[in-house]
């Protein structure tokens, strides 16, 4: 895979993307264009907006995948982690005082001090339990004290964990891990660039049932949405709108991730120019386009987070379209 850089013509298709327009009044003031894709379990692009094979980092969507070798080990087990514990390890939480708590019952169970954690301190946080990746970085760690690995290194690239985390992804792709492509995420973990599809295959993966790590994963997200993000949070509420169907998990720079459970089929969302507002319009936009939820859900999720302030409002043009043949 070559990291291509800046998004260009080469990389767009006779399928447009989508815009999203916010206007003040009647008047255009800002648009963002996106890209989104739905990808099979094996791999087959069914429908798309843009560019299928645009390159970007996948960001915190990666989360869920990057949990499995926490069960795998026998860490979560072992830890009695439950599956507040694994849904706090996925999340991209609000550092409440709820999300703390829960990561450090994840470092307590394991016998390991805070002051392992690697997450950057929050602006104006007393502790890195506050950072939003620190359930990500709890279970690395106990999944490094269970297999014997250093805990000192866990954020390295070439540290035991992160070429599992590597293997795995590669195996669900079905490319040799070492055609992944790694950068340091903002919590210095180390973040992927793939393909928009290859994402969305990974969230088809996500959600199909067949693999006992995942399905333990997307069940544990959807039971307890509020520790994937939190009270308001895009997520949190997706989730808690979607009566346990989808299971819902964004990044940074306008990633947006969604599996629905038992059928094997995902999406995938990437902005432009990274707006969140945009990648939310744009996935509440395809939701009812794909009719995945209901439309009481959707306009109570629409209200909810699109709401930008008086006379000013989010419009979505285009659609997904079928893959050609």
């Amino acid at each position: 895979m070559n990291l291509s850089g800046p998004i260009n013509n080469s990389q767009r298709s006779n399928t447009p993307p989508l815009e999203v327009a916010l206007k003040r009044g009647s008047t255009v003031e800002s648009t963002h264009c996106v890209h989104a894709v739905v990808c099979d379990i094996k791999g087959r692009v069914l429908m798309r907006a843009g560019a299928a094979n645009l390159e970007t980092f996948i960001r915190s969507a990666l989360k869920p995948f990057q949990v499995i070798p926490f069960i795998s080990s026998g860490a979560a087990e072992k830890m009695n982690s439950g599956e507040r514990g694994l849904a706090i390890s996925c999340g991209s939480h609000a550092g409440t005082s709820l999300h703390a708590r829960e990561v450090f019952r994840i470092l307590w169970n394991a016998e390991i001090e805070v002051n392992k954690l690697q997450c950057p301190l929050p602006k104006h946080a007393k502790s890195p339990l506050e950072n939003n990746c620190s359930g990500k970085h709890a279970a690395f760690l106990a999944t490094c004290k269970k297999m014997g690995w250093p805990l000192d290194t866990y954020l390295r690239g070439d540290h035991p964990l992160q070429l599992e985390i590597l293997r795995l992804v590669g195996e669900f792709l079905s490319i040799p891990s070492a055609e992944l492509i790694a950068a340091r995420d903002d919590c210095g973990a180390p973040t992927l660039c793939l393909q928009l599809e290859q994402m969305a295959l990974l969230y088809a993966h996500l959600g199909a049932s067949k693999q006992a790590e995942l399905e333990q994963i997307s069940r544990a997200m959807i039971a307890y949405p509020n520790l994937v993000a939190g009270e308001g949070r895009f997520d949190t509420e997706l989730m808690n709108r979607a009566h346990g169907q989808l299971v819902s998990k964004g990044g940074a720079e306008g990633i947006q991730c969604i599996s629905r459970l038992g059928e094997g089929i995902g999406i995938a969302i990437k902005v432009e120019d990274g707006a969140r507002r945009a990648k939310q319009a744009v996935a509440i936009h395809l939701l009812r386009q794909l009719d995945w939820m209901t439309p009481v859900g959707l306009q109570e999720l629409e209200e909810q987070i699109l709401l930008v302030g008086p006379g000013v409002q989010l419009e979505v043009k285009g659609a997904l379209r079928f893959q050609e043949s």
